[in-house]
């Protein structure tokens, strides 16, 4: 267990830096954000795996790890955010009181 606990952790920084290094502009939180995050993914993907799988299928367990460790750091990534890109807006601004119908008074 521990020789996979370490296979891992490699796994998860390997990720982590990757992910770094591939989009610089994706990832605008702190860079010990990215890799913490992709290094706990591994770690607690695999380490589940593992138990999951009663330990008989270690290459099961590091690939499971590296799947865990690829989806949770990918929500990280803000691409809205990357540089040269303008937020696209899905709703158009609204004019004041164009998007109701007019109040009716009733007579007293």
């Amino acid at each position: 267990m521990l020789v996979e606990s370490i296979a891992f952790a490699l796994v998860g920084l390997v990720t982590g830096g990757a992910a770094l290094l591939a989009l610089p502009a994706y990832f605008r939180a702190a860079r010990a954000l990215t890799l913490g995050t992709a290094l706990a993914a591994a770690l607690v993907g695999g380490v589940v795996a593992h138990f999951c799988l009663d330990g008989h299928y270690p290459a099961a367990s590091v690939a499971a790890s590296a799947l865990a460790s690829g989806v949770l750091t990918s929500l990280l990534a803000r691409p809205d955010l990357a540089a040269g890109r303008a937020p696209a807006h899905r709703h158009h601004p609204h004019h004041a009181g164009t998007h109701r119908a007019p109040r009716r008074h009733r007579p007293a």
